[in-house]
């Protein structure tokens, strides 16, 4: 991938990402309520949520916590922005984990018990999917010999094939860093699983759209990466890569709405047996 490419899918994915990732939320309420025998709401209910959302009175205990919520969507657009020009993947990691560490600042800074306890349980729940995305780091490079992104996605063969120990694995944790039942520990997606919404509880007006926002970018940034394991530099791996990506999706839609929540020590416990079962036992095989 050259410069000029690079540059290209970062601005892509800076402009396109927020509505990609709107259609995204609005297809994930329609298909939930139609699992509860609901209606539901409009596919763009996502966006009109967010334009009452910057339209209300910004109410915030103190300036730091936006301060906060505006470095987590910062580097949610920064990190997507590098994983989609191609950049090294360990920076991709480490800059998600940046953008995660702002948000649970954010709600430790507001001193609502709730968004505290909110916060708690997501450092647990990361600590559960943390090494597993580090491990399939690890098996691009044993594989590749390369940390680089765009090495991964032009090179001959689909990595999902080595790798499959890794991808199950990465599945498995998605449904933990897109915050769906029953990993929803710390912030629910859907009112109906919570009183207050835990790290979200204290955040309101342009803070609460912001929020939102760099969800829909972390969404499509995730699902590029489920994307990446079946990229081989051809039209047909990036096909095949989009079509997993709104497979998993769907998929992730169905655990949400087919599991109940979990106790955070379940989730660590749950977490750590796959990372050692399918990510150390993928790595293990590399090695051989």
């Amino acid at each position: 991938m050259t410069t000029i490419e690079s540059i290209l899918m970062a601005v892509a994915f800076i402009a396109l990402a927020p509505a990609i990732g709107c259609l995204l939320a609005g297809v994930d309420r329609k298909v939930s309520a139609r699992m509860q025998k609901r209606r539901g709401p409009p596919i763009l209910q996502p966006a009109y949520d967010v334009g009452k959302f910057l339209s209300k009175e910004q109410i915030t205990p103190n300036s730091t916590q936006d301060f906060y919520v505006v470095c987590f969507l910062l580097f949610t657009i920064g990190t997507g922005a590098m994983f989609f020009a191609g950049m090294d993947l360990l920076l991709v990691i480490f800059t998600l984990t940046l953008a995660e560490t702002f948000l649970i600042l954010g709600a430790y800074s507001s001193g609502s018990p709730y968004s505290q306890i909110g916060a708690q349980r997501e450092m647990y729940v990361a600590m559960a999917y943390e090494p597993v995305i580090l491990l399939m780091a690890v098996c691009y490079y044993l594989e590749y010999g390369s940390f680089s992104v765009s090495d991964i996605s032009s090179s001959d063969g689909m990595a999902v094939v080595p790798l499959i120990g890794v991808f199950l694995a990465f599945l498995f944790v998605l449904t933990m860093k897109l915050r769906k039942s029953p990993f929803d520990l710390s912030l629910s997606h859907h009112a109906h699983q919570d009183i207050v919404r835990g790290m979200a509880t204290e955040f309101s007006g342009r803070t609460y759209a912001m929020l939102e926002i760099s969800h829909w970018y972390e969404s499509v940034m995730l699902l590029g990466m489920v994307a990446l394991f079946f990229a081989n530099g051809t039209v047909a791996g990036i096909v095949i890569g989009i079509i997993a990506a709104l497979l998993a999706w769907i998929l992730e839609i169905w655990i949400d709405n087919g599991f109940a929540r979990m106790k955070w020590q379940t989730a660590l416990k749950s977490g750590w047996v796959v990372t050692l079962v399918l990510g150390m036992g993928n790595v293990a095989v590399l090695l051989i």
